[in-house]
Formats: structure tokens, sequence, C-alpha cells
């Protein structure tokens, strides 16, 4: 399998300059033809998106770190997260960077599936992995975060940082306030999340969230478990119909 991409968009703009332009959108008001320009631009970059994305099938998107090579335990686990959805006939999307995300790009290539990333132009951790069928590379996180969740059924979290817990929480939030369907979230990693799942309960406790907010939210270390409840509550609720892996896809071939 060659190590190049295909079907990329490429942007003439630098990851530091994207990282300002950003971070001086958000800082408050400026003159009324900038941010007409702003708005453009954003509306521009949502159209590339979703002219890369619509084909791409059903997806799952996982979630993880950028940390994470492949001496990691979570690495391989992520891997098999990945193989396993394409052999289940979901396209894997992540946000098209090392670590994990490449692990579950790499899974998907392992079994045949489609591959798709979602990148984020950044001064640092944005280098794209080598495992994606189809990526696409934006300014704007929100723009990102928008791509990630339109396109999916279901959601995998792996382990991760302060990033993974935003599209979590994104996630979640979504689900919870009815903006999307009540699609399967699957949290990999039960000790490592632990803490946070200690949390997520003392707070249905206290009453600042419903019980019935975490019914499609599980936690697990078995792939298999993941998977099959990503199967029962994404495809045969919403009656998907899934493409088969391309063996020809295989990695090495």
């Amino acid at each position: 399998m060659p190590d190049t991409v295909p079907d990329r968009i490429h942007s003439s703009v630098a990851p530091t300059s994207a990282s300002k332009k950003e971070r001086l959108f958000l800082e408050g008001p400026r003159p009324r033809l900038r941010e007409l320009w702003n708005i453009i631009r954003i509306g521009w970059e949502f159209l590339r998106v979703f002219r890369v994305l619509h084909f791409v099938g059903p997806c799952v998107t996982v979630f993880g770190s950028a940390r994470y090579g492949e001496e990691h335990p979570s690495y391989g686990i992520t891997r098999e997260v990945g193989k396993g959805l394409a052999n289940a006939g979901f396209a894997v999307m992540t946000g098209g960077g090392p670590g994990l995300m490449e692990a579950a790009n790499r899974g998907a290539r392992d079994a045949g599936g489609v591959s798709v990333g979602c990148a984020i132009e950044l001064p640092f951790e944005q280098s794209l992995n080598r495992f994606l069928d189809k990526v696409v590379t934006v300014r704007y996180f929100f723009v990102r975060k928008v791509a990630l969740v339109k396109y999916s059924f279901g959601f995998v979290v792996v382990p991760g940082g302060m990033g993974t817990m935003d599209e979590l929480f994104e996630a979640l939030t979504l689900i919870q306030t009815g903006k999307i369907e009540n699609f399967p979230v699957v949290v990999v990693g039960t000790e490592y999340w632990h803490d946070m799942r200690e949390l997520l309960e003392h707070m249905a406790e206290l009453g600042t969230i419903d019980r019935s907010d975490l019914d499609l939210l599980i936690f697990t270390d078995s792939v298999e478990e993941a998977v099959a409840h990503i199967e029962r509550h994404a495809v045969e609720r919403f009656g998907l119909v899934r493409r088969a892996p391309r063996k020809s896809r295989l990695l090495g071939e």
C-alpha cells in the first residue's frame, strides 16, 4: 500500500498563520467588512468539508490521543477497534493525525475498510497519518467538530487528553439536547477513564444530569463489546446499509 494520501484537499495557509487567524476571529468585534469576509471563508470551509465527506458512507468516529505511538498498549487496542468497525461495514473517521487516530485509521485499512480524516491546522501535533483514503484539512476547530459529528452514527472514545474529552462531551451534549440522534457512545479503557466515569455517576446522583443521559454510554475494555454495541444501537435502530469491506484494500497490497 503506498504511503500517499489520495483525495487530499490542501490549504495554502501555514499552520501558525491559521492558528493566529482563528485566534483573531475569536477575540471580539472587528471591522464589518472583515467580519463579512470571515463569514464567507467559514462558509467555504464548510462547503469543502461537506463535499469531501458526503459520500463516504455511514461513519463511526474514533476520538483519541495524538501522543501514543505504536509501543503503547492503547495503540494496538485502537487498531483492533478500527478493524472491527470496518468489518462491521462502517467507514472509520478520525481527526486524521498521529497516535491513536492513526491506529484507528490503520485498523480500518487492515480490514479493507474506508479510512477518513478531518484534520486541523495546528503548529504542533498536526501531521497527517498515512492510512487515510480521504482527508480534508480545516482552519477552524468548530468546523472540524461539526464534520466529525455530522457524518457519524456512533462514537468511540479511546485514551486521550483535553481535545478527546472536548469531543466526547460535545457529542454527549448534542445527544442530551436532541441536536443529534441518540447515537451510541463507547468509551474504551476502563482504568484510564475511571475517574471520569465516577464523576458522571456523581453528577447523575446529584441531578445535574439525568440517568437517561448515560443510557447509550458504555465503558469497556472489549473491542468485541464496543463494536457490538455500535451495531446494536446504530445499525439496527437506524436501519443503516453498510458497505462491505473491500478486501483489495488490505494493508500491504
